[in-house]
Parts: C-alpha cells; sequence; structure tokens
C-alpha cells in the first residue's frame, strides 16, 4: 500500500509544510474598563521609553559545543558526569520522509548527508525499498545532526571554532524511509527498537497514527513525534505527536536577536503561534513536552559547511530523543533500573520521568487561564509539562524503582492496577517546608494489532492521582488532585503543605464497573524540589529581545485584549495569579529598561 495515495496526498505532511495551531476552549471575557485602563498607562509609557529595540548582527564569541540546545536541556552537563553516557548500544529508529513524489511513488531523499564529516564516526542503517537513487533531505540531515552528529573540532568562518557533539553520537542510528517502513514494518511482532523519533505529522488520527500507538504500548518503545509549528502555520496539534501513547513535543522560541549566536545560545518561552498547542479535537491536553529547537546543524550539500534550523518542532523532538536514549542506555546497564526499559510498559516509565522532571517556564499553568480546570486538565495546553531537563529524569531514573509504601522523596515506579485495589499508596517525607511536588502519572490506550490498528474501547480505564498532606493526630488533608476523564496523563505540581512533612501518593482506578475486571498496567514518577524562581528573565521581557520596554507592555495588552479569543495564552501573567491586569503592567513598569546579560 502506499501512504501517499491512501492519505490523499502526503507530499505535503512534511515537517514544516504542515504544521499549525489548534482550538483554545475558552471563555469570552469582557473587561473593556481595563482595556481603556492598561492602553492609557501604555499610551504614557510610550512617550517616555520609545522604541529602543537596538540589534548587533556580529557574531558572538562562540560557545565550546554546538547545539547549544542540547547544553540548554542539560545533555552535555549529564555527558560530563558519566562521559559514557553517549547512546552507545541503544538502537535509534529516526523514520524520515521522503521530500520528493513522482505521482505515487516516493523517490528517496530521505537520507541525511552521510559525506559530511559531522558523521564520520556515526553507525548508520538505512532503510528504503530501494527503487529510486537515494537523495538528502536538509530535515532529516539537521535531525541526525541533532542525535548523532560528532566532530571534535570544527573552525568556522561564520560560526567559530567549536565541537560539535550530537544528544547520542555512540547510538546505532536506523534511518527508514517512512513509506517504505510502514509496508515493510508495521505488522512486524517486535522492532527491537529502543527510541522511535518522529519529526513530521498529519492532521487527523489514521490507521498509521494508531500503528505508533500500538508500537509504544505493545513493544514499550517510547515513541517522540513533533507536535506542529503553531498558529502561524495554521494548524492543531498534529498526529502522531497529538496521539495518546506518544511523547508529543512542542518548541521552546529562542530570544529575539538579529545577533544568530545569541539565538542559538538563549531559549526563551513558548509561543501558540510557533509551537502547535492544545487541547486536542477530542479535549485533552498536549504537547507532553517542549524543548529548544533553534541549533548549528551539518550543511546538506557538501562536507563541512553548518547551517541553521528554525524554531521548528521537527528539531525539538530529536532534542527530546537523544534524552530518552540516554535514558535508555542508562536503563539498560543496571539490572536494577530495568522496568524502565520493559517490553510491558518500559515507554510508560520513560514519559514520566520526563514529565516529572521537566522545567517549569514562565507562565506554566494547567488548562485555561484561571483554577477552574486545574484538576480536570493535567496539563499546561502550551508548555505541556514543561520543557526537557535531562539531568532531572537521569536522577530520578537513578533512584530507582520504588514499591507502594513508604518510599523516598524521588523515586517511580511500574506497577499494575485493578477495579479490585482500593489503590496504590506511596509514601515519603519532606522535611524542608519551602518545596514544591511534581508527580506524573501515565498508562497506555490500547489497540490492537490488526491492520488498522483500532482502539480497543473495552480495555479503556480511567486512572486518578492524588496528593495527601498526613496529619499524624487526625485526618489526611487532600492538597491536590489530577482527575482528567479523557487523558491518559495525570500531573500534579504543588507546594508542599506548611507544617507538615509526610505526604500520600495515591493512584485510583476510577473507571465504572464493568462485566469485565479491569487492570491497567500504569508508571507514576514524583520529585520534590526548589519552587521555581520569582525573578525569571521571561517573566517581564516578554517578547525576549532583552530588554523590558514599550513593546513587552504591547505583548501584555495584545493578550489581555484577547483572552477570551481562539489564540490566547497567558504570556502577560507576570504574578502569576491567573488574569491578566493592571497589576501585571504595574510588575513590568518595575523593570522598565531592565536589560537581559546577552542583550546587545
Amino acid at each position: 500500500m502506499d501512504l501517499k495515495s491512501q492519505q490523499g496526498g502526503l507530499a505535503v505532511f512534511y515537517g514544516y509544510y504542515r504544521w499549525g495551531g489548534d482550538v483554545w476552549m475558552v471563555k469570552t471575557v469582557n473587561r473593556h474598563w481595563k482595556q481603556w485602563w492598561i492602553a492609557g498607562w501604555a499610551t504614557v509609557l510610550f512617550s517616555f521609553s520609545g522604541n529602543i529595540f537596538a540589534q548587533d548582527v556580529s557574531v558572538s564569541a562562540s560557545p565550546s559545543m554546538q547545539p547549544q540546545a542540547l547544553k540548554t536541556v542539560g545533555v552535555y552537563d549529564l555527558r560530563a558526569r558519566d562521559a559514557n553516557l553517549t547512546g552507545q548500544g541503544v538502537r535509534v529508529g529516526v523514520i524520515a520522509r521522503s521530500v520528493s513524489y513522482e505521482g505515487d511513488s516516493v523517490l528517496n531523499d530521505y537520507q541525511p548527508n552521510l559525506g559530511h564529516q559531522v558523521f564520520t564516526n556515526s553507525d548508520f542503517t538505512l532503510f528504503d525499498d530501494g527503487a529510486t537513487a537515494p537523495g538528502v533531505s536538509f530535515h532529516a540531515n539537521a535531525v541526525c545532526s541533532i542525535l548523532f552528529g560528532q566532530e571534535d573540532q570544527v573552525v568556522s568562518d561564520q560560526w567559530g571554532t567549536f565541537q560539535y557533539q550530537g544528544a547520542v553520537p555512540g547510538a546505532q542510528a536506523e534511518i527508514y524511509e517512512l513509506n517504505h517502513f510502514l509496508k515493510t514494518y508495521a505488522f512486524e511482532p517486535y522492532l527491537g527498537l529502543d527510541v522511535i523519533s518522529l519529526s513530521w505529522g498529519w492532521d487527523s488520527e489514521d490507521w498509521w497514527t494508531r500503528y505508533f500507538e500500538a508500537v509504544a504500548e505493545h513493544q514499550g518503545i517510547p515513541v517522540v513525534a513533533s507536535i506542529g509549528n503553531g498558529d502561524d502555520a495554521y494548524h492543531r496539534p498534529l498526529y502522531p505527536g497529538a496521539s495518546a501513547n506518544v511523547i508529543g513535543v512542542g518548541v521552546v522560541d529562542s530570544v529575539t536577536t538579529a545577533n544568530m549566536q545569541t539565538a542559538m545560545e538563549n531559549f526563551g518561552l513558548v509561543r501558540p503561534e510557533h509551537s502547535s498547542c492544545g487541547p486536542t479535537d477530542d479535549l485533552r491536553a498536549k504537547p507532553d513536552l517542549v524543548a529548544p529547537s533553534h541549533c548549528l546543524v551539518a550543511g546538506s550539500e557538501d562536507a563541512s559547511s553548518y547551517e541553521v534550523t528554525g524554531n521548528w518542532s521537527s528539531f525539538a523532538a530529536p532534542v527530546v530523543s537523544g534524552v530518552v536514549g540516554m535514558l535508555v542506555q542508562k536503563a539498560e546497564s543496571d539490572t536494577n533500573l530495568s522496568a524502565a526499559v520493559s517490553r510491558d510498559g518500559g515507554n510508560l516509565v520513560i514519559k514520566s520521568l520526563l514529565m516529572t522532571g521537566a522545567k517549569k517556564l514562565p507562565f506554566w499553568h494547567k488548562g485555561e487561564l484561571g483554577d477552574d480546570d486545574d484538576h480536570a486538565a493535567p496539563l499546561d495546553y502550551v508548555q505541556g509539562a514543561g520543557m526537557v531537563n535531562a539531568l532531572a529524569a537521569h536522577d530520578l531514573l537513578a533512584a530507582g524503582q520504588q514499591s507502594p509504601g513508604s518510599t523516598g522523596n524521588k523515586g517511580w515506579d511500574l506497577n499494575d492496577l485493578s477495579l479490585a485495589s482500593p489503590g496504590q499508596v506511596y509514601e515519603f517525607y519532606v522535611p524542608d517546608p519551602n518545596q514544591m511536588i511534581t508527580v506524573t502519572l501515565n498508562w497506555n490506550r490500547h489497540y490492537d494489532l490488526t491492520s488498522q490498528f483500532n482502539r480497543q474501547m473495552a480495555k479503556s480505564t480511567d486512572l486518578r492521582l492524588e496528593l495527601y498532606a498526613v496529619d499524624p493526630n487526625g485526618t489526611d488533608v487532600m492538597i491536590d488532585y489530577s482527575d482528567s476523564l479523557i487523558d491518559n496523563v495525570e500531573h500534579i505540581y504543588c507546594s508542599v503543605l506548611e507544617g507538615y512533612t509526610r505526604y500520600h501518593l495515591v493512584v485510583i482506578m476510577h473507571t465504572e464497573d464493568t462485566a469485565e475486571a479491569l487492570s491497567e498496567r500504569y508508571a507514576v514518577a514524583w520529585s520534590v524540589t526548589e519552587p521555581p524562581s520569582k525573578d525569571d528573565w521571561f517573566l517581564y521581557d516578554l517578547n525576549t529581545d532583552g530588554i523590558v520596554n514599550v513593546q513587552d507592555y504591547q505583548v501584555l495588552m495584545n493578550n489581555f485584549s484577547t483572552l477570551g479569543s481562539l489564540t490566547r495564552y497567558a504570556i502577560g501573567d507576570v504574578n502569576t495569579d491567573g488574569t491578566i491586569d493592571e497589576k501585571d503592567l504595574a510588575e513590568l513598569v518595575a523593570n522598565n529598561n531592565e536589560q537581559a546579560e546577552w542583550y546587545e
């Protein structure tokens, strides 16, 4: 079967050709008097501040490592701690789409530029039908650079001197042409891959997007996919990134500057106009995570040059896939961590580790702006659980699998829950009152292994996550819960309760009684961390240009005036009280003309 003809012309569903935003389910807000108030203030401030967005296009001093997006998410720091974590022995499958078609036949221009010196020591295997001569794709070449590239010293007139090191340069790189992969491998009992990385998407669910859900469920393989490039591309979250069992990845934009080097070293906010956001058509929360993607990558047309990607989710996905590869290598090297790579739920463990360890960026907020849906919406509709954090995810993994009962305040479990069970309880202590508790619960949706990979609705379950502060002399106090009726993820992020040091984390099956005694495989991960800084620069620099001025006031005004629209987001809620108003503007004014260290 040919995927292009079956889908009615998938020649256009290639990463940066077919990305888009989504529909926000929001309430109309009528606050005209506040709009006039903020507008008046902004007019006065404009007359004093003016537009002082001046940038220098000169190249800054080169960083020692590229791509800097990997440094931002902690890949290089993790490797500095454990030099062996290069992906050695890990099979990473990159499924890439051909750029060109001839009628209904694909032309095999899906490959990285294997003649580039950055891939000299990489372990590549290519899979296609062999019907046409192979060709290079800039898109696949960039993905493979971020994952597998390695060059000890590069001297470039444009980019200076640097070392290039992908996330998993020691991994086995298996690059598949998409149509060939689906025709040849979709019905294999086991692929043998450890990670699957996808940097493209399509508007709606279909048999082949459900296939990737089935792979995650039945083979335990973490599947990582880009979510889409936001409202500017006029698209909602794309499949399979929007699929329930897949790790969907959005984009953290680089800062706004004319200096390309500075932009590739500094990353700011997640914006709906550039990163597709939830909820999905069936109202599930997506993405799951975000990552930076503005990277320096190997040139696609010669053996030595380097070029720059954009802020596209296509290149955020391999950043996350690389972190997954490092976690898989760690788990495979230690028998005590083997459940994290189990064929029966290993994908759930990896997903829970990533989401619990993720860094909350400014303006992170579950569901819609306001707190009406905080318990029903498990994630932020733009950030997901936050930006992937390699160090935090690794440390969570290393804390080890811990069974229900007494546990440490950092850990994870892969377990089963049935209707007959009253729930699984994990107990831990938090002696420091100034801490945050993060918990993520994941379980798979179920799919059959027939040609259409249909959803098995009879096996559907709904799990619930509850967090209690334990009173040794009285009744336990529920301090938070997450209970979406449609998602297969639950997420809690809350402060510890003053005066309490002992906590119970409870996983409950919330499914109605059925004729069949249902059971569900789940993974849960929890962590206790420091609260986020209230001085984060990007709480004030709303347009991320390195200076707080009238342009940031304008961003606040625009987001306030569109609170009832389909594209609004919480950027501008500076004091994080759940609304955008004059109090937020006052905080911006108090920081007027402040500059970031990287501002030029």
